[in-house]
């Protein structure tokens, strides 16, 4: 987190969890249950912390936290690139949220530098728990944050879950493995690789897959078949003009998520050449962009909105348990993958 203080960032020179924390002697793990009403707090301790609270002027509203305790307030973390995941996810923990009678808020962090901030204004917000999508699912420092608040977490979409945390995600290695395996079999073996962003677990184990699959083929891949993007939109423009500058072009390119698969066709249509004729494209996700493309995208299916229903749902379970006074053991959910074919790929001729 750079030069910032151990106690997080100010807004307005207001105070945070780790100041009221400080000030009380106790630990933002104890903060955070003071202020969402944890009944294994002493009357002592949650006297001390009120009164740090008061004389710091931390924002948050006790009263009305305390006349809402009976409802759920579930948080949402988020700084995803791609608005079509974004999406997804919505309307999945919207749905879930609705089933299970609890609120939804949400926390825009447009960087590492903001996660502190956000994750404190949850709080104060008066959130029992936090959704964590990707990419904050594997951000280091957001994740001891919540670790050292001792708040209900689930990590949605990482590929390396911490055995500390509820996780959802899919098989990303197997996945991206399936998807190689489809162009080989369709006759492509001479495939560009589009990379998404390489702090994100998913993007990393995508490009593995992708690479065992060619070598165990007996593929060579050279590096001017491999460009990194972001996930976003604007980074699978700048790859698919770096894979299709070369004289002698692939014959198809995977990219990581849809968002750069569009990308890679829009560049292809305005160099005049045909998808999938000329070069298939395929990707990874299956948000509502794979198909508002033209041709519409062959990708893998990840189920977004069934993997917020199912983090709600995870999330939930840990809140009551905790309200009960009881022990909660993290867990993981390995959710389904299907490969969807569409027209952006055929077979070679």
């Amino acid at each position: 987190m750079g030069s910032e203080s151990k106690h997080g960032d100010r807004s307005s020179g207001g105070a945070t969890v780790w100041d009221v924390a400080q000030k009380a002697g106790v630990s933002a793990m104890t903060v955070s249950r003071v202020i969402n009403g944890n009944a294994s707090v002493s009357d002592k301790t949650r006297e001390k912390v009120n009164r740090a609270i008061q004389e710091l002027n931390y924002q948050v509203n006790v009263a009305a936290r305390a006349a809402r305790i009976g409802t759920l307030r579930v948080g949402l973390l988020y700084s995803n690139p791609s608005a079509a995941f974004l999406s997804a996810f919505l309307v999945g923990a919207l749905g879930e949220c609705s089933q299970t009678g609890a609120h939804l808020i949400l926390e825009n962090c447009d960087n590492l530098r903001s996660q502190r901030k956000a994750i404190d204004r949850l709080i104060a917000d008066g959130a029992d728990g936090i959704l964590v999508p990707p990419p904050l699912c594997d951000s280091k420092a957001a994740l001891k944050q919540l670790g050292e608040l001792g708040i209900p977490s689930v990590a949605v979409a990482t590929a390396k879950p911490s055995p500390q945390m509820s996780a959802v995600r899919i098989d990303d290695y197997e996945g991206a493995l399936t998807m190689t395996k489809h162009l080989l079999a369709l006759g492509h073996t001479d495939i560009g690789f589009v990379k998404g962003d390489p702090e994100h677990t998913p993007a990393q184990l995508r490009y593995q897959a992708f690479i065992d699959a060619m070598r165990e083929a007996g593929h060579h891949v050279p590096a001017e078949r491999v460009a990194q993007g972001m996930f976003t939109y604007r980074s699978g423009l700048l790859a698919a003009r770096e894979l299709l500058a070369h004289p002698t072009r692939p014959t198809a390119i995977f990219a990581s998520n849809d968002d750069m698969a569009a990308a890679v066709i829009a560049v292809a249509h305005g160099m005049h050449l045909q998808v999938p004729d000329d070069i298939a494209v395929c990707g990874f996700d299956d948000t509502p962009v794979a198909t508002t493309v033209w041709p519409e995208l062959t990708t893998i299916h990840q189920p977004i909105t069934e993997m917020a229903r199912s983090a709600v749902a995870l999330l939930v379970e840990h809140i009551r348990s905790r309200r009960a006074g009881q022990s909660y053991m993290p867990q993981h959910r390995l959710m389904p993958y299907t490969l969807v074919e569409r027209e952006s790929t055929e077979a070679v001729d």
